[in-house]
């Protein structure tokens, strides 16, 4: 009996114990991870008053995000964009590849007031076609104008160009893709190649942004070198990659890079940064959960 209870008294005992170390590790990666540092280069989200939410899904895996803008944008040929908009019969579909494109075209309606006819009109011819987009920031831009997109996890623009071409051919109407300066060729010559036509218009601009030296160095001084450093684009990498090098000296081989896509960590690899984790699919909840991992 003597040794029955103390069997149990022993296995009760070192079941609490387990439980203690338990919320101890817990608890120690949690508090670890609050120490960590990480910037984020990439333009803040348009309007509204909630947090952007790469910061706010980091913050839920304890973690600090600084966002610090690389880019700056110049909206161009918002005339012949507008035009264009108000003939969807002469279109097989829209496609977009970033929410800046989608930004151009909100600009025409606002812009012309001509929110009421689109509304009224335009917009319901548009969604009896299609609406490409690729990934979920650009689909809920999209969404803002009445539009019902469709390709929002495909996450990058060769995966949109095999789903657009599961769905189209050569007989289709040109499909309309207002786009930046700075775009990559792999959607347009894939469409192309399979005798999808395309009508494309440039409609923004990208270049760098005009204080991206002194934010980074501010940043360096004040927080010290980052213990995590995500890029969102290969133009984001060519426009400050040598400033990051710069300021963080010694200190850069023991950065944890990360990037938003497969594109991007190309171009960090080429530039001969060793890629810790790249978002499986270019989301907010992604890319948090590759940087968390990354710590542990």
């Amino acid at each position: 009996m003597h040794s029955y209870i103390i069997q149990y008294c022993l296995l009760n005992a070192m079941n609490q114990l387990k439980k203690v170390v338990e919320i101890s590790s817990s608890t120690g990666l949690w508090g670890s991870l609050s120490n960590m540092q990480v910037l984020l280069l990439k333009e803040p989200r348009d309007g509204g008053s909630e947090p952007d939410p790469y910061i706010k899904e980091l913050a839920s895996h304890g973690l600090k995000a600084t966002l610090i803008p690389v880019l700056s944008f110049k909206f161009v040929s918002l005339n012949t964009l507008s035009d264009k908009l108000f003939q969807p019969d002469k279109h097989g579909g829209l496609i977009f590849t970033s929410p800046r494109a989608v930004e151009a075209a909100k600009m025409c309606l606002e812009e012309h007031d001509r929110m009421e006819e689109w509304n009224n009109i335009i917009k319901d011819k548009w969604n009896a076609k299609a609406i490409y987009v690729v990934g979920k920031a650009t689909a809920a831009f999209v969404e803002h104008l009445g539009l019902i997109p469709m390709g929002e996890d495909t996450g990058t623009a060769d995966v949109l160009s095999r789903l657009i071409l599961e769905r189209v051919d050569s007989s289709v109407l040109p499909l309309l893709f207002p786009c930046g300066s700075i775009k990559r060729e792999v959607l347009p010559t894939a469409l192309r190649q399979n005798g999808v036509r395309l009508d494309t218009l440039m409609v923004y601009q990208t270049a760098q942004h005009p204080d991206i030296e002194k934010n980074l160095k501010n940043h360096f001084t004040e927080q010290g070198v980052p213990d995590s450093i995500a890029f969102f684009s290969p133009s984001g990498v060519k426009f400050c990659l040598e400033t990051v090098r710069r300021l963080s000296g010694e200190k850069l081989k023991q950065i944890k890079f990360a990037a938003i896509g497969p594109t991007t960590a190309d171009a960090m690899t080429e530039a001969g940064l060793l890629v810790t984790c790249s978002a499986a699919k270019p989301t907010a909840e992604h890319l948090a959960a590759g940087i968390a991992k990354a710590f542990q």
